[in-house]
């Protein structure tokens, strides 16, 4: 048993530093070629930060878990709304640019709509689904492209204190991180399985939670960089996008891979626990976290506190049901 537990934490550890190697290697490239930041920022680093649920993800479906591959999406956006975002806008809130918000958010809840209608009518996650969800996922990313083209950022660079890597340190570290995240992933679902069948847990308990919280740290870095720098907003602007990527590029990879029945683990009045309180409670923290910002124009304390004992209260209730 603890062989397992020792090769899941290097499985984090892993996908940690190979996630933060990899934003920084794609940053830096983009930037020597000269590509816009705002553009880096929605594309690339969204992307990077989400590599780690995207290799878990697939490397569970392929091995035949799709109880991780599905909790891991869910999770993921449980964990970086009630408890990333949570903690930043505890600890600072941050008037936000509302108009910015309305695209990724839009985005979320149509795809959301989507996932949500095929979950609750098929309770399967097949290719064509899958095929849907990566073509939001190009959409998203075209128009994101094109709002940062026509409205781009002014606000101050940074890159007189940043110090330069030449661009073949930059491929190199994007080439390392992208291995030490498929390592890391690897290490991650399997061991996270044994850990599971050794306590008895569900797999999907287990993705809902460590391995989602686990698969969120890269979230959860940026976020704390970004409150120690004073950019609460980019944070939040960070998990919206993480989350939409779970929801479109997550779930539809590993679902265009191998498709998966919902897991079945436990039932809430007589009904699949995950389609009464999982998803519900994923679409519940968004809109708690993105409606009021979009009316009042700013995040406030009580937001996170509520938010945090919202997934407090999920990962007690995932291990007593």
């Amino acid at each position: 048993m603890l062989i397992p537990v020792l090769l899941f934490a290097l499985g984090l550890v892993l996908l940690i530093k190979g996630g933060d190697w990899f934003v920084d290697g794609a940053t830096d490239i983009a930037e020597h070629f000269h590509v816009p930041e705002l553009i880096i920022g929605a594309t690339v680093v969204s992307l990077g930060t989400t590599l780690p649920e995207v290799m878990v993800s697939a490397t569970s479906a392929i091995s035949g878990h799709g109880e991780i591959a599905y909790g891991n999406a869910i999770g993921s956006i449980i964990c970086n709304t009630a408890l990333i975002a949570a903690i930043t806008i505890a600890v600072r809130p941050t008037p936000v640019d509302s108009k910015t918000l309305v695209l990724p958010v839009g985005f979320f809840f149509t795809a959301a709509i989507i996932y949500c209608l095929n979950a609750y009518l098929t309770g399967y996650f097949g290719r064509p689904i899958g095929f849907v969800l990566l073509i939001i996922l190009a959409l998203y990313l075209v128009f994101t492209v094109r709002q940062g083209l026509k409205n781009p950022n002014q606000s101050e660079q940074e890159e007189e204190t940043k110090q330069e890597r030449s661009l073949g340190m930059s491929i190199l570290m994007l080439i390392v991180g992208a291995a030490l995240i498929a390592v890391g992933a690897k290490l991650l679902v399997d061991n996270g399985t044994l850990i599971a069948q050794a306590l008895g847990v569900p797999e999907s308990v287990i993705a809902l939670t460590f391995v989602a919280l686990g698969t969120s740290l890269p979230e959860l870095v940026t976020a704390i960089t970004s409150l120690v720098k004073g950019h609460g907003s980019l944070s939040l602007g960070n998990v919206i996008g993480a989350n939409i990527l779970n929801l479109v590029l997550v779930s539809g990879v590993a679902t265009v891979l191998k498709p998966f029945a919902i897991p079945q683990n436990s039932t809430l009045f007589g009904i699949n626990a995950s389609l009464v309180l999982d998803i519900p409670l994923m679409l519940f923290v968004m809109a708690f976290l993105t409606i009021p910002a979009l009316l009042t124009k700013k995040l406030h304390r009580s937001q996170g506190i509520i938010l945090l004992c919202i997934y407090a209260a999920f990962c007690v209730i995932q291990f007593v049901m």
